[in-house]
């Protein structure tokens, strides 16, 4: 959650009230997020770079992209692509979840739009946290 809480500040905080940087700070600590993790409820995956974690994307209830982060030292190396191709061949065939659904930061809309998400709704903000709701159709359509 350091690589997801570092990168936020560095990128996504200048977007967001203290209000929402502070909710999202409580979000990557809190202990409810680590028991769903241990209950399968969250799965985590990771890119990896001579041991060390450079990027991560986390899917809730196998079908909700919770957490997309790339250290920044890595951005523009394709780590969040293959982050994602890797989930969407996941959740399509071992999962068989033909959809994959996020709520976009403003910094990462212009990443998802390339990758093919449609934005479900205009941004919103809830408790501070400015997003965007988008959806991927995945699989053989």
């Amino acid at each position: 959650m350091k690589l997801a809480w570092d990168t936020f500040v560095r990128f996504d905080a200048p977007d967001y009230s203290q209000e929402g940087i502070e909710n999202f700070r409580k979000f990557v600590n809190d202990d409810m997020l680590r028991k769903m993790f241990v209950a399968g409820h969250y799965q985590l995956f990771v890119a990896v770079d001579d041991s060390r974690y450079v990027g991560m994307l986390s899917l809730r209830e196998k079908k909700h992209i919770s957490l997309l982060f790339v250290d920044e030292r890595y951005h523009n190396h394709g780590v969040a692509t293959a982050l994602l191709n890797f989930v969407k061949r996941y959740a399509y065939e071992e999962e068989g979840v033909d959809k994959l659904t996020v709520n976009s930061s403003p910094y990462a809309v212009g990443f998802y739009h390339k990758k093919g998400f449609k934005d479900l709704q205009g941004e919103t903000t809830l408790d501070g946290i400015r997003f965007t709701p988008m959806e991927l159709v995945i699989g053989n359509r």
